[in-house]
Order: C-alpha cells, then sequence, then structure tokens
C-alpha cells in the first residue's frame, strides 16, 4: 500500500470513528493542543498565500493562527500535524485526481 493510499486509509478511518462507527478501543489518538502554523509553514519555505491555496486553507484563518489570535479547531491541528509531518503526501493525495471525496 503506497502512502497516499495510507493517508486515504487513516482519513476514511478517521471519519468512522467521528461518527461512532469505530469501537473506542481500536484506536488512540493524540491531537496536541497548540500547533506552530508559523514554524510548519516557514520549515516547507511557503508564503502564507501558497500554504493557504496549497493545502486548502483562508488565507484570512492562516494568518489569525499565525498571529495567535485564534488557534486551530481539533481537526485543523490534526490536519496540521499530518502537514507538519507527511507534506509531500498531503500534497499529492489532494491533487490526485479521480479520488472518492470523504
Amino acid at each position: 500500500m503506497g502512502e497516499g493510499s495510507r493517508i486515504l486509509q487513516g482519513a476514511r478511518e478517521a471519519l468512522a470513528i467521528a461518527r461512532g462507527e469505530m469501537p473506542e478501543k481500536n484506536y488512540a489518538v493524540h491531537i496536541p493542543e497548540t500547533v506552530d502554523v508559523r514554524r510548519i509553514r516557514e520549515k516547507l519555505q511557503m508564503t502564507q498565500a501558497e500554504f493557504a491555496r496549497v493545502f486548502g486553507f483562508k488565507l484570512a484563518t492562516l494568518r489569525h493562527w499565525e498571529q495567535k489570535s485564534r488557534n486551530p479547531e481539533g481537526p485543523a491541528r490534526a490536519y496540521l500535524l499530518v502537514i507538519d509531518r507527511e507534506p509531500d503526501v498531503v500534497r499529492r493525495v489532494l491533487r490526485e485526481p479521480g479520488q472518492d471525496c470523504l
């Protein structure tokens, strides 16, 4: 199974968890309370506009996060964690044609 397939499978499992379709004993999730969005973006050497466009965020929302006037909610923090750890996989999955929408 390729990296993109594993990410997609993980997203499907997350959706099943969110819907209550998977027993809690089958998973353990740790989502940090805070995420340094600016550090992630700068590590990827992207402008705010590029980061927002590539990963599907509103530019204004990204700016609020970086200025620490707002914090990403749980699902956004989880997504940012994946972007931080596997940005190329996220890029590839997001632009891959013919994928089912979750």
